[in-house]
């Protein structure tokens, strides 16, 4: 039994060769996991980052190509208005009330072509309360209405998909 409890020497430095040994292994097999996690991780890393350049890269042509473009469904819209002005010059001897059914005509056109694109009249009508966001006073003239509102319009305004285009030229009311 003295043996077992007082081992040789050399039994000793068998069993911490063979600890060492296997904590070796150990630690050779985590560093070899340890650095195949790390490849993974740099690959999918590597991966992420092409896309999201080939995205963002898409991004930008795709923005490039809706300013370029953007204006194409605008001017399909407007072509029949050309159409119907070059047969309008087109008729040599046309009346004057030809012209003026033709004309009004043209303008029905121009302005549902302007409508499809969210291209909206501001033409406020005499009485309406001045909207300085829509509107621009030109001048305040004496009138027999309320101060501050809408006598005339000099020139109609327009919006664009709820921003002013152009504000509608008016004259309002001075204050009595």
């Amino acid at each position: 039994m003295s043996d077992i409890q007082n081992p040789a020497p050399e039994e000793i430095e068998a069993a911490l060769a063979a600890n060492a040994a296997d904590e070796l292994a150990r630690l050779q097999g985590e560093l070899a996991e340890l650095k195949s996690k790390s490849a993974e991780l740099a690959d999918q890393f590597l991966r992420a980052k092409a896309e999201a350049e080939n995205a963002r890269r898409r991004a930008e042509e795709e923005v490039a190509k809706a300013r370029k473009f953007g204006i194409e469904s605008f001017a399909e819209s407007l072509l029949p208005v050309c159409d119907s002005l070059d047969a309008a010059l087109a008729i040599e001897s046309a009346t004057a009330e030809q012209l003026r059914e033709g004309s009004d005509a043209t303008l029905r056109q121009l302005v549902g072509a302007l409508e499809r694109n969210k291209v909206v009249v501001i033409n406020p009508a005499g009485g309406d309360k001045f909207d300085p966001h829509q509107h621009q006073a030109i001048s305040m003239v004496p009138a027999e209405q309320e101060a501050n509102t809408v006598v005339t319009v000099l020139q109609k305004g327009y919006l664009i998909a709820d921003r002013v285009l152009r504000p509608a030229l008016v004259t309002v009311a001075a204050p009595k």
